[in-house]
């Protein structure tokens, strides 16, 4: 079975997550003098902090999966998606339903699973498969979070496009192939600006673009979709 994937994350939600990582803020080395230590850090310690504690929405062992997107062949994409009153365990276990579901519509098993997305074997899987560790949930579907970007198991559209080891974004692979790009409005680095105001549902339709646009990047670039 195919299945294309895509999630969306954000910053590491546990308690004093934030306090922790402003602590660690330090002066660039060039400051070195004891007043300009203390007066950058008074100016730039809060907007560094900023920085960095977003960051961690790219590290599955402190960021956390807000939606994930995915679509079963050629069925419409869909997206599960929780409140950040939810527990993040509830949308794993939601997600684990949903593939198993499928899974058994087509008599399959998860060995039969081929991930599909942008990047996956860089971020989503392997984000994935961390997210069920630290929440002690056992994935319904192995995720083949080590598997080599293009295998039986994983085709990531990126290194299928720009190589191993290479890099490029899932809007300028739109871009090169005259497909509509899903960043209409929002992108992943705003996904958190989203979820903080109350506007889970955009973030899960931009989720279910990012895998509508993942689906057909796929089949342009296996020649799924060509002219005779």
């Amino acid at each position: 079975m195919e299945l294309f994937i895509d999630i969306e994350t954000i910053p590491d939600q546990r308690e004093g997550a934030f306090e922790r990582i402003r602590q660690g803020i330090t002066a660039p080395g060039q400051y070195k003098k004891p007043e300009s230590i203390a007066e950058w850090l008074r100016d730039n310690g809060d907007s560094e902090a900023e920085n960095q504690w977003r960051k961690t929405a790219l590290d599955g062992g402190t960021g956390q999966v807000i939606c994930i997107g995915y679509a079963c062949e050629d069925e419409a994409a869909q997206a599960i998606s929780r409140r950040l009153d939810q527990p993040e365990g509830d949308l794993l276990r939601a997600f684990n339903r949903a593939i198993g579901e499928a899974l058994a519509d087509r008599n399959e098993v998860d060995r039969q699973l081929t991930y599909i997305g942008h990047n996956a074997a860089g971020f989503d899987l392997p984000f994935l498969y961390k997210r069920f560790v630290v929440n002690g949930i056992k994935p319904r579907a192995r995720l083949f979070q080590n598997a080599r970007p293009l295998s039986d198991n994983l085709f990531d559209t990126m290194s299928a496009w720009a190589g191993y080891g290479n890099r490029i974004s899932l809007d300028n692979l739109c871009n090169a192939l005259g497909i509509p790009s899903p960043k209409d409005g929002i992108d992943g680095s705003q996904v958190w600006d989203f979820v903080q105001g109350g506007k889970i549902v955009e973030v899960a339709e931009y989720c279910k673009r990012d895998v509508e646009a993942v689906r057909t990047i796929y089949r342009r670039l296996n020649f799924l979709e060509v002219a005779a």
